[in-house]
């Protein structure tokens, strides 16, 4: 599913017109004719195909983010991959006013880099990090990773954000990241290590503890990286049940 083969982020176009146009065999804008609909609808339609293939062609993520539904952001995706920034944080607690970020690991472009608390974690460090990311992809970032960072290095992270949690709920996972990766069957090199002992190994590094630093970092390391296969899995998985 690209955005091309949407229709839904023109304004009174819903699931059920979209899918009254797929229904007769159109599927990509370069398929589409007016006529398939008529009316103030289907000029509605051509206009909006003619503006999204230039923002298409300009990566003009934030263009899509707003014309589409927040239930409908796993679209932007396939289109825009080579832009999306995957990352997590690891915290000392649930209180972004209160405790600590104690690492922040980012995957984009392949490579994986983790920030680590009293190093290289600052707020500048951190701005340059997401300076060229187009499409931010979190599990629960929305509620929890985008309010800490922002809360704790005054920073701006109002990026277009596919918040995976939310997409997953639509095929039915539900419960932690790492729930969900059980679930559908991906694995973990240290399923052992849980948000809880995130907490603990930072405070053993804190008191000068042998590799545990090491294994945090790992730790969140894995959480990045495996947002990726999830996001491919769910994505191709929510596109399958949408032309069924």
């Amino acid at each position: 599913m690209r955005v091309e083969n949407s229709f839904i982020g023109v304004d009174g176009v819903g699931e059920k017109t979209e899918r009254s146009i797929w229904e007769q065999g159109i599927t990509h804008w370069d398929e589409f004719e007016p006529s398939v609909v008529g009316g103030k609808r289907g000029q509605r339609i051509g206009s909006f195909i003619e503006e999204g293939r230039d923002r298409v062609a300009a990566a003009d993520v934030d263009y899509f983010d707003q014309a589409f539904p927040n239930s409908e952001q796993w679209r932007l995706y396939e289109t825009f991959r080579d832009r999306a920034c995957f990352f997590d944080i690891e915290t000392t607690g649930l209180d972004e006013h209160r405790n600590q970020v104690t690492t922040v690991s980012l995957h984009q472009d392949g490579e994986t880099r983790t920030l680590v608390a009293g190093d290289d974690l600052t707020a500048e460090n951190l701005r340059a990090a997401f300076a060229d990311a187009g499409l931010l992809v979190t599990f629960n970032g929305k509620r929890f990773d985008v309010p800490f960072l922002e809360a704790n290095f005054d920073i701006d992270l109002g990026y277009p954000h596919l918040d995976l949690m939310y997409t997953c709920k639509k095929l039915g996972l539900s419960g932690g990241l790492k729930q969900v990766e059980q679930d559908i069957g991906i694995e973990r090199e240290r399923p052992d290590i849980s948000g809880r002992d995130a907490v603990r190994l930072w405070r053993e590094h804190e008191r000068g503890v042998d590799g545990s630093l090491e294994t945090l970092i790992s730790y969140n390391r894995e959480d990045t990286v495996n947002l990726r296969t999830l996001a491919d899995r769910v994505t191709s998985d929510l596109d399958e049940e949408l032309f069924v």
